[in-house]
């Protein structure tokens, strides 16, 4: 019995840490070994321009300024203001901005973004298609640096880089979303150098129109589907970090959380849409698709059944030792969330508290997915 144990103890352990330190440091030394370089460079052909706005009126003129303001403005042909049943005077402020390529397409039922990009991008007339949210502002090169990647024709699909802006009093919630932020932004990069980022950040990405293929109505992400549809046909999804969006993070734990559930509750439901996908024979990215998407969400599994396995072997010396560092890994995030909320900033904690928070987290979502509790249909969390 205690054999078995054992045997359970070190898989769980090992799948642990294959998920959030063996994978991130593979491919970085993979991307050090046999980096893929794209032949990146300024490319002159017309961009269409599609940006999904749902309830937008405190930001979408900001929005499309900051569009217009582009470096590459000469070569935008269009912008189509996408608005979801928009009902706060956004549809106003798009129909009345005096420039004649912002065109709005207002649908008055409420469907969500997957349905509104499926309707809206194949009305497109440029071949290059760079498809934003309402809400993150951007560089004057932001585009530009974008499309210069189609220059490969291998490249297939471009994401940019989402920067999160931290506000005065920012406390350890903020530096959460950073630290992890940061994290998942080392993955991608190095991902992208080898051969394709499973997905985007929605918050700008470009995609060649002829690879767009309409999603299911119920995509939660759609900014990782509609790359993905790209790459399973031989193209490259590619990470272009001067590609930048700014944004605020969620500065409460509850608007986070419900984003973060969300998010990965759309993990979850790519394999209920997409089962292909775990097929190496399917995927040319597979290993990077499971390591990076799908394998995450077995990590509460993994903690729960490595913790009760620890506890069984508490009479072997080492793994009496191993369930003191257990117990105080757990203890320290517990003093990250006093700290959190004191509203007081920790450097030792935070790491702890964003660990044990997003395996909560993924459990909550895991619920959320069986029971479909999230829509396609986008809401607020900041």
């Amino acid at each position: 019995m205690q054999v078995a144990l054992q045997i359970t103890f070190w898989i769980c352990l090992a799948g642990l840490f294959h998920i959030y330190v063996g994978y991130p440091m593979l491919i970085w030394m993979l991307a050090r070994l046999r980096s893929q370089r794209v032949d990146k460079r300024p490319l002159a052909k017309s961009i269409s321009v599609v940006v999904s706005a749902y309830n937008e009126a405190a930001v979408i003129g900001r929005k499309l300024d900051k569009i217009i303001a582009s470096d590459c403005s000469d070569q935008i042909v269009e912008i189509l203001v996408a608005s979801d049943c928009s009902n706060d005077g956004t549809t106003d402020i798009v129909a009345n901005y005096l420039d004649d390529r912002v065109r709005l397409l207002h649908f008055e039922e409420r469907r969500g973004k997957p349905a509104v990009l499926n309707d809206v991008v194949p009305q497109c007339q440029s071949d290059i298609v760079v498809l934003m949210d309402s809400r993150q502002e951007l560089e004057a090169n932001s585009i530009s640096e974008l499309i210069a990647n189609f220059s490969d024709p291998k490249v297939g699909v471009v994401s940019g880089e989402l920067v999160f802006r931290a506000p005065e009093g920012n406390t350890t919630v903020g530096q959460g979303i950073g630290m992890y932020w940061k994290y998942e932004k080392f993955i991608r990069r190095h991902e992208s150098q080898i051969r394709s980022v499973p997905g985007a950040t929605g918050a700008i990405y470009g995609i060649r129109k002829e690879l767009f293929e309409r999603i299911h109505d119920l995509t939660i992400l759609d900014d990782v589907v509609i790359p993905m549809q790209a790459v399973v046909k031989g193209y490259r999804c590619v990470f272009e970090p001067n590609a930048v969006a700014y944004d605020t993070p969620s500065q409460t734990t509850t608007k986070e959380t419900l984003r973060k559930r969300r998010t990965i509750a759309g993990s979850a439901q790519l394999l209920l849409h997409h089962p292909s996908w775990i097929l190496p024979w399917k995927n040319p990215i597979w290993f990077e698709f499971m390591s990076h998407k799908i394998l995450r969400l077995a990590s509460p599994l993994l903690l729960a059944v490595l913790a009760g396995a620890n506890l069984a072997l508490d009479e072997i010396p080492l793994y009496r030792v191993l369930l003191a560092f257990h117990v105080g890994f757990y203890l320290s995030a517990v003093v990250g969330y006093w700290f959190q909320m004191t509203g007081r900033k920790s450097k030792c904690f935070g790491v702890q508290l964003m660990f044990v928070r997003l395996n909560a987290t993924t459990l909550a979502a895991l619920w959320d997915a069986l029971r479909g509790r999230f829509t396609a249909a986008w809401q607020k969390t900041t």
